[in-house]
């Protein structure tokens, strides 16, 4: 959750250009804390796994989970279905946050237990204002349960 006093976000987005830019507008949004990053929702669950072990070297936990839907080896569903499934995971704050916009996709995501979804917006400063209530609801609105 905080790794030397600082908030994590862990996304998982298979987009190398995504990517970048969530980095970039999450540090706009004036986002101090870590930002780590998996490709698909394999590395996700290998990701949390490392840091349920505690040992020295691992990655720090995360508070909020950014989870796009259309990744590579296991897509984001599957990622999000493992997750909620898990005692150890399933009090992770979930965000869908895709490019699609399907009532499907909403419906399963919230079936599944993402605690919000929120389609990718097309501009940047969108996207700044988006990471700007994103962290400002999860990471200082909200209460969130101790890590591990």
């Amino acid at each position: 959750m905080k790794r030397n006093g600082k908030m994590v976000i862990l996304i998982a987005d298979d987009d190398d250009d995504d990517r970048v830019l969530l980095r970039q507008a999450l540090m706009s949004a004036s986002f101090d804390g870590i930002i780590e990053f998996v490709e698909n929702g394999e590395q996700l669950i290998q990701y949390l796994d490392a840091c349920l072990r505690g040992e020295p070297d691992a990655p720090p936990a995360p508070a909020l989970l950014l989870v796009d839907l259309n990744m590579p080896i296991v897509n984001g569903l599957e990622a999000l279905k493992q997750i909620k499934s898990s005692a150890h995971y399933r009090h992770l704050p979930v965000v869908i946050l895709t490019t699609s916009s399907a009532e499907q996709d909403i419906r399963e995501s919230y079936n599944l237990g993402a605690a919000s979804f929120v389609t990718k917006p097309i501009t940047f400063s969108q996207l700044v204002e988006t990471m700007n209530a994103l962290q400002s609801y999860w990471l200082g609105t909200v209460r969130l349960p101790r890590q591990f």
